[in-house]
């Protein structure tokens, strides 16, 4: 980066932080707009969840077709988060997110209207590409409000905020659906969506533009950087229990391998998102105190993988199975950990591309989950759907297992850095 670029970066920087700081009600606005796209977004991701069968039957998608249907999301969720950052950074969160949050509403027009699999499959990549800008908003907004030891704390109330979408993109959608026709239920969410972008652009203030603008130069010293990458892919293997069992699979293994009812089965999976309320800021709070990120990281990848292993078994019983989930929940927050941390590996000046980059890395692991599972579980057989979903949900433990081997691995060379 030039001289005179980094010159106009810091004046972009300073006038919006200036801004934020000298109008704490604009802040706090800001944040909470941005809080509630996330929680909106959240519900949109988790509806496949609840609508599995009805969206199959309507598609006619065999497992492989409807994963691909729900990991699209998080093609285009991922592809999308240099650009997104960038306009952020050039044209300010209201704009940005208004289009953003339209998006998501055109995305679930297919659904509504059309009978070929290709329109949802366009459509889910348009939710995830409008959901982008809620969490980069989210980081934006939270550099630049608050002072850096708050980091991870704003970040997970936000978090925290954003989850209550997910608990009810569950039971509460799923009785929706019960008394209202699926499709019914979407229009709703695309009528609220509408509303939400029009109070977005109306509520959130015109910001100062940022001359702030990524370098070519930039984005190669992030991709460059060796410890990012393998944090970045270490923590995408552990994505496994939220992106891949608790928004999509989730409630349909527990019919088919515990049999439950429907509503049981929409409900459970969405105590890992009542976990994550509580999780993202205790554990971001354990690290912050202790200053032992890897060991959090690593202790909650152990808990996650002891508690699927336990569930593909069988062995848990309902309330057993509510407990783990929770705690489940709590130690998906690991996220929000290994963000952070990767970003401590960078010069000031790309902390905030770096976090875009481990965001993108780590959300494009849900597309192979999705992937993954629905063609684990053609390959096994409808004829015995038990042991299909067994085998397809048994990929996330052994993501987890390798997850935790790696940052192990980390950990003893950064350790070992330090000694020497």
């Amino acid at each position: 980066m030039t001289k005179v670029t980094k010159t106009k970066a810091a004046k972009g920087t300073k006038a919006i932080t200036g801004f934020m700081k000298g109008s704490q009600r604009a802040a706090w606005l800001l944040w909470m707009i941005a809080s509630i796209f996330y929680a909106y977004q959240y519900i949109l991701r988790v509806m496949p969840n609840v609508m599995l069968q009805d969206i199959m039957r309507q598609f006619s998608m065999d497992p492989v077709k409807f994963g691909q249907f729900s990991g699209v999301y998080y093609i285009g969720y991922s592809l999308i988060h240099l650009p997104v950052g960038i306009m952020l950074d050039r044209y300010g969160p209201r704009r940005v997110m208004t289009v953003c949050i339209l998006l998501t509403v055109i995305g679930l027009f297919p659904i509504i209207f059309a009978t070929n699999f290709v329109y949802p499959l366009i459509g889910r990549a348009l939710i995830g590409i409008g959901s982008s800008a809620a969490i980069l908003g989210t980081f934006k907004i939270v550099r630049i409000a608050f002072i850096e030891e708050r980091f991870t704390r704003m970040l997970s109330l936000a978090v925290t905020i954003g989850l209550i979408g997910a608990i009810y993109g569950g039971g509460p959608v799923s009785y929706m659906c019960q008394h209202l026709n699926y499709r019914v239920v979407i229009g709703i969410f695309a009528v609220i969506g509408v509303l939400l972008a029009a109070l977005t652009y109306w509520l959130v203030p015109e910001l100062e533009k940022s001359r702030q603008t990524v370098q070519l130069s930039d984005i190669r010293l992030v991709f460059a950087n060796r410890k990012v990458l393998l944090f970045c892919c270490f923590a995408g293997l552990m994505v496994g229990p939220l992106e891949g069992f608790a928004d999509v699979w989730g409630s349909e293994f527990l019919r088919q391998v515990y049999d439950l009812e429907g509503g049981a089965a929409n409900y459970l999976p969405s105590m890992i998102f009542i976990g994550m309320c509580f999780g993202a800021p205790i554990l971001s709070l354990i690290a912050e105190k202790t200053g032992r990120y890897f060991g959090s990281i690593i202790g909650a990848g152990v808990v996650m993988c002891c508690v699927f292993i336990m569930l593909i078994a069988g062995k848990l019983t309902v309330n057993v199975m509510m407990i783990g989930f929770v705690l489940v929940g709590v130690c998906c927050s690991y996220q929000i950990l290994a963000i952070y941390k990767a970003s401590m590996y960078v010069p000031e000046h790309v902390v905030t591309l770096t976090t875009a980059v481990a965001n993108m890395i780590i959300m494009s692991f849900g597309y192979a989950f999705h992937s993954i599972i629905g063609f684990v579980i053609r390959a096994v057989g409808a004829s015995n759907p038990v042991q299909a979903f067994v085998y397809g949900i048994g990929i996330i433990p052994l993501g987890l297992g390798i997850g935790v081997i790696g940052f192990s691995v980390l950990a003893c060379q950064e350790s070992q850095a330090r000694k020497n």
